[in-house]
């Protein structure tokens, strides 16, 4: 095989396989009767072996490229907010309808899902990409920045890309397209899941991956492995890392309500100070992951929030309320810093006179990484990065979505760098900022990974 791909087969109506150059981008059809024909040269040859899929990913994936980075930049200029992805969806979906798979839409309102079936029997794999945007004003100054403004919480707000969502949207419609031009040698079924509001549906509203898995997304078949990639920045194009276990923290989200009673703030002794209460619970939380977590096993987060109470300097109010966010990374921690803040907040008011109910809820589980899964899939990020430049990340306090998929069925969660290689580490811009932008030459690699991943597994517990 030659690489780079400067060429594509194309199926003659004898059967064999000749090339034609490549003089434009292709369309989706175009592409996937090129990738087809990919197949067709190899199978005529009769040796289809893993070595020889890898480069014909590889070569499908470069093949892709310019429509990658096109659907990139129309999902980033046109972006929607959790639950509001119609536009979205509506590429997506017409992308996987070109491409012949089977299309469910409107899942978890407009999540949807593509089904490929290769043509060989083996296990399913899911492949996942987040749609969503965030109410951030982009100012990039990039020619296809987003001017985009939409109603959020009641107010209007700019409309951005702030975490890279459109890249996962856009390297996952590349994959697609590389492994139905493979379907003919693919061991196995792949669900491609694109997936919304991972960043939190609005109030009142329920989406995201917990729906989608409630909805069937890995049922009918049955997915055996899951697989997903996020961009940031703190990595340089050409890398990527990953974490097995605990990689992204569960999070919950608590409210602490005190009752007390309100009197003259000149006589607070005929009362019950809930501000007085409230001030000492902070302060007593602020114990339990100094106290109470062992931290050389799994680290955690109590954070305290908002503090609400009172409505004039003179008087004592009856009531005060608090909310913060928990983070921990495995089941043990974070059911004893619940146990903690219950007993801690309720101890601490009744010995002051008040009464304290605490609401703490589900939140998202954490994003654990299948630690034999994790292991058999690095060598493939190795082979796809070069082992230099895979590394094994530290756990990120930040949450993810993706964990529900992960609660049923094993997956493997990984992250890769877009930051130019010319920009220094202390340029480095987090995910959610305004001046959030990914180097595009980290797109083909992306889908080279994603497919590299599914077909390494499908290979690889076929016939098991």
């Amino acid at each position: 095989m030659r690489r780079p791909m400067a060429y594509v087969r194309t199926i003659m109506k004898d059967r064999t396989c000749t090339r034609a150059p490549i003089s434009r981008p292709l369309t989706a059809r175009e592409t996937t009767a090129a990738l087809i024909a990919l197949v067709c040269g190899l199978a005529l040859a009769n040796k289809v072996y893993a070595g020889e899929f890898h480069d014909a990913i590889d070569e499908a994936s470069a093949a892709v490229e310019a429509q990658v980075v096109a659907w990139r930049r129309d999902v980033h200029e046109h972006p929607e907010l959790s639950n509001r992805e119609y536009r979205t969806a509506k590429l997506v979906a017409a992308h996987l309808n070109d491409l012949g798979l089977e299309v469910t839409t409107g899942i978890s309102n407009t999540g949807v899902l593509g089904v490929l079936r290769g043509g060989k029997p083996g296990p399913v794999v899911a492949l996942r990409a987040d749609m969503d945007a965030l109410p951030v004003v982009e100012q990039t100054g990039l020619p296809y920045a987003s001017k985009v403004t939409a109603d959020y919480l009641g107010k209007e707000v700019g409309v951005m890309h702030a975490c890279g969502h459109d890249n996962h949207v856009a390297i996952l419609m590349g994959v697609a397209s590389v492994l139905t031009g493979l379907r003919d040698e693919l061991p196995g079924t792949v669900k491609f899941i694109f997936q919304p509001a991972e960043e939190g549906a609005p109030p009142g509203e329920a989406s995201g991956a917990e729906v989608m898995v409630q909805e069937g997304v890995l049922e009918n078949p049955d997915v055996d492995a899951i697989f997903a990639l996020h961009v940031f920045q703190a990595g340089t194009v050409g890398t990527a890392s990953y974490r097995s276990g605990g990689a992204m923290a569960s999070a919950q989200s608590y409210e602490i309500e005190i009752v007390g009673r309100q009197t003259h703030g000149a006589r607070p002794w005929e009362g019950v100070d809930p501000i007085v209460a409230g001030a000492q619970i902070i302060s007593a939380l602020q114990t339990i992951v100094s106290r109470q977590v062992d931290i050389t096993v799994s680290p955690a987060v109590v954070t305290v929030g908002t503090f609400e109470s009172g409505t004039r300097f003179n008087i004592v109010p009856d009531r005060a309320k608090l909310t913060g966010t928990i983070r921990s990374y495995d089941v043990e921690t974070r059911e004893l810093v619940h146990r903690q803040v219950r007993e801690i907040a309720t101890s601490v008011g009744s010995a002051l006179g008040a009464e304290v109910t605490v609401t703490i809820d589900r939140g998202v589980p954490v994003t654990y990484n299948d630690p034999a899964l994790t292991a058999a899939m690095v060598p493939t990020l190795e082979r796809v990065y070069g082992k230099e430049n895979v590394t094994t990340a530290p756990r990120q306090t930040g949450a993810e979505d993706f964990s529900f998929f992960q609660e049923k069925v094993p997956g493997f969660y990984f992250f890769i760098g877009v930051r130019p290689v010319d920009v220094p580490a202390e340029d480095t811009i987090p995910n959610h900022s305004p001046f959030f932008y990914a180097d595009e030459t980290a797109l083909v690699p992306g889908v080279r990974a994603m497919a590299n991943v599914a077909f390494d597994y499908l290979k690889a517990n076929a016939g098991r």
